[in-house]
């Protein structure tokens, strides 16, 4: 579904939807070793497919956005849940963090572009 770097390259993280093999759903975020190709870390929580990622310009933060309607805020380093934002009425299909790290805009096709305030 989606992929994004660390801003050090040391980290790779994928999102999961539909598995086409075991025809289920996953719901999941992985943490790669890119070099190695080692999966580091899963990371669960949302209700339903993960579409998008994106990683704060620190590299501590893990924003993914979700077919749940929810962004859920990770600390990239321990996998820890952060935060929960909801507020979309679709699923969310766009996150994006703001160069300070402080601000997430959310598009989703409920025809809304959200921004929030955060700390991390």
């Amino acid at each position: 579904m989606s992929v994004a770097f660390s801003p050090d390259g040391q980290t790779l993280v994928s999102s999961s939807g539909w598995n086409e093999v075991s025809r289920t759903a996953e719901n999941s975020i992985k943490l790669w070793n890119p070099k190695t190709g080692e999966l580091q870390r899963t990371l669960t929580g949302h209700l339903s497919w993960v579409w998008c990622l994106a990683i704060s310009p620190d590299g501590q933060t893990l924003a993914s956005g979700s077919y749940d309607n929810s962004i859920r805020l990770w600390n990239l380093r321990t996998g820890e849940l952060l935060q929960t934002l909801t507020g979309h009425s679709n699923w969310v299909y766009s996150v994006a963090f703001s160069p300070d790290g402080q601000t997430i805009a959310s598009g989703s096709p409920d025809s809304s572009v959200r921004i929030w305030s955060i700390s991390h």
